[in-house]
C-alpha cells in the first residue's frame, strides 16, 4: 500500500487511488482499465467533447447528462461510468486525464508492467519490435513492458525512447542539432 501512495499524487492522484482501490475490491481492475482506455481514446479523437471536459461553462448538470449518453453509447459501464460521472458531479473533469493516468499507474504497478513510449522515424518491423521489446524488459529489472510506437519522420532517424521519467533520444536530428552546436563553438 505504501507503494502505492508514492505512485500518485495529489487531488487526481486521491481520486485514481480510490477508483483503483474500489476495483480491486470488487476484482475489476481489467475491465475499469479498459473502459477509461476507451473513454479516454473517445475524448482524444473528439475535439467538443475535450472542450466540454475542460471548460467550466459548462454545468454540472449538463456535462453529466451528455457523459451518461455518450458513455451509454460507448458501452462503458459499471465503476468506470459511474467514476466518471461522479468526477463531473464534483466539477473535476478538467483533471480527468490526469486521473486515468494515476489509474493506469497503479494498474500497471500492481501487475508489474512498465510503460514505454518509442518514437522511431518510420513504422519498424516485428522483429525489431520484438529486440526492442527485449532490450527494454532488460533494462527494467525483468518487468513486463508495454511499448508504444509513436512515428515522428521529423526525428530523420534512430529512435527515442521514454520509460517513466527516463528519455533517451538516439535520434540523428538531435545528433545533428549537437553537431551544429559544436560547430559554432
Amino acid at each position: 500500500m505504501a507503494k502505492e501512495d508514492t505512485i500518485v499524487s495529489g487531488m487526481a492522484g486521491r481520486y485514481a487511488d480510490a477508483l483503483y482501490q474500489l476495483a480491486r475490491d470488487s476484482k475489476t481492475t481489467d475491465k475499469v482499465a479498459a473502459d477509461l482506455k476507451a473513454f479516454a481514446g473517445l475524448a482524444a479523437a473528439a475535439p467538443d467533447l475535450q472542450r466540454m471536459l475542460k471548460s467550466p461553462v459548462f454545468s454540472a448538470e449538463s456535462q453529466t447528462k451528455a457523459l451518461q449518453a455518450i458513455l451509454s453509447q460507448a458501452g462503458i459501464s459499471g465503476i468506470a461510468a459511474n467514476f466518471i460521472q461522479l468526477v463531473a458531479a464534483k466539477r473535476r473533469l478538467f483533471a480527468l486525464d490526469n486521473m486515468i493516468a494515476g489509474y493506469n499507474a497503479l494498474h500497471d504497478a500492481a501487475r508489474g508492467v512498465t510503460r514505454a513510449e518509442v518514437t522511431v522515424a518510420e513504422p519498424i518491423s516485428d522483429q525489431h519490435r520484438a529486440a526492442l521489446e527485449t532490450a527494454l524488459k532488460d533494462i527494467s529489472g525483468g518487468k513486463s513492458v508495454d511499448v508504444a510506437v509513436k512515428i515522428d519522420p521529423s526525428i530523420i532517424g534512430g529512435l527515442i525512447v521514454k520509460v517513466g521519467s527516463r528519455q533517451i533520444d538516439g535520434s540523428i536530428r538531435s545528433k545533428l542539432n549537437t553537431l551544429a552546436i559544436a560547430m559554432k563553438g
